[in-house]
């Protein structure tokens, strides 16, 4: 089991340290020059000059990217080129915002997803499998934009429940965000469940046509402790990593689902950053990104060694 738990770590680290180089590569190479673009055309060369090194950007890239790193590493991820501001404490009022929205997205998507995908699998190719399995490829084919916008029309405009946009800044407590949360989190859980959905759904039905299923029933056992006792622990296995997967990528929807509501998230900072060309702002959203990606793979791993006995024995069976 320790073996197993520090080649995860392992590969965790890794996969960080090279989506680092990664981002850093990426970013530096935008076109464009980042002195001249903040102080405009109309800059003489010496102001630019003074610019570039204070940005330090007169020094070689591999230098740059070191010192990023280790100012990483301690929480300093530099000054905002727009505001002025540490790029640490802006980047985490507006995570701490999207995290609000990822939370409630997490609970209705995950929670409602597996409802559904057990029940379509328990009840396959009959009306209950038939209506769930329609509506999960309706909502995987539709755009979060789109029903971001539905959302708005029918309980902003049609029926004004929830705010349509979002009024504050990024300074607001949680109860003033609250009653603007709920759409941008129904219009991300929407798109996630139904991903969800169809493998829960799938690993359901391979689950309950496997030889233990089958011995448990043999054996007597009610349909709901064959399901809950020897289905679910193995059926949950593959649904896990789509879950992590679906978490990780959250900040991709977030980004388009935040500009909708105007919600200030990291996702509209991240717009708003590669619009500005502040590249100390993309750099530290883009490095958290991939943290947030490779923890929730990583604890994918983990909860899959807990239900499943064998990956704690290294596959040996007695």
């Amino acid at each position: 089991m320790l073996s197993f738990i520090a080649r995860r770590v392992g590969s965790a680290v890794g996969t960080l340290v090279l989506s680092s180089v990664i981002v850093f590569l990426a970013v530096q190479a935008l076109p464009g020059d980042v002195a001249t673009q903040v102080l405009g055309k109309d800059a003489t060369p010496d102001a630019v000059a003074a610019l570039r090194g204070k940005l330090g950007l007169d020094q070689p890239a591999w230098q740059r990217y070191v010192d990023w790193i280790r100012g990483a590493l301690h929480g300093d991820f530099g000054t905002s080129l727009v505001t002025g501001r540490p790029v640490g404490s802006e980047v985490t009022t507006h995570l701490g915002n999207s995290a609000l929205i990822a939370l409630v997205t997490v609970l209705f998507a995950v929670t409602g997803a597996l409802v559904l995908g057990v029940l379509a699998g328990l009840y396959r190719d009959r009306w209950p499998d038939h209506l769930i399995s329609t509506v999960s490829l309706v909502g995987m084919s539709i755009p979060e934009f789109v029903v971001a916008t539905v959302l708005v029309l029918c309980f902003s405009i049609a029926l004004p429940w929830f705010p349509a946009v979002v009024l504050y800044g990024p300074e607001a407590s949680a109860a003033r965000l609250l009653p603007a949360v709920w759409l941008p989190a129904l219009a991300l859980a929407v798109v996630m469940a139904a991903y969800i959905v169809r493998m829960a759904r799938t690993s359901v039905i391979d689950v309950m046509a496997s030889e233990y299923v089958t011995t448990a029933r043999l054996k007597g056992l009610s349909t709901w402790r064959v399901v809950t006792r020897h289905a679910l622990p193995g059926a949950l296995l593959p649904v896990l990593h789509v879950v992590a997967l679906n978490v990780a990528t959250l900040a991709g929807g977030v980004a388009v689902v935040e500009n909708v509501f105007n919600y200030p998230g990291v996702g509209k900072l991240m717009l708003s950053s590669v619009q500005n060309r502040d590249l100390p702002v993309i750099q530290a959203i883009a490095l958290i990104s991939a943290v947030i990606y490779v923890l929730c793979n990583l604890a994918a791993d983990l909860g899959a060694m807990a239900l499943n006995p064998k990956l704690r024995t290294g596959g040996r069976t007695r």
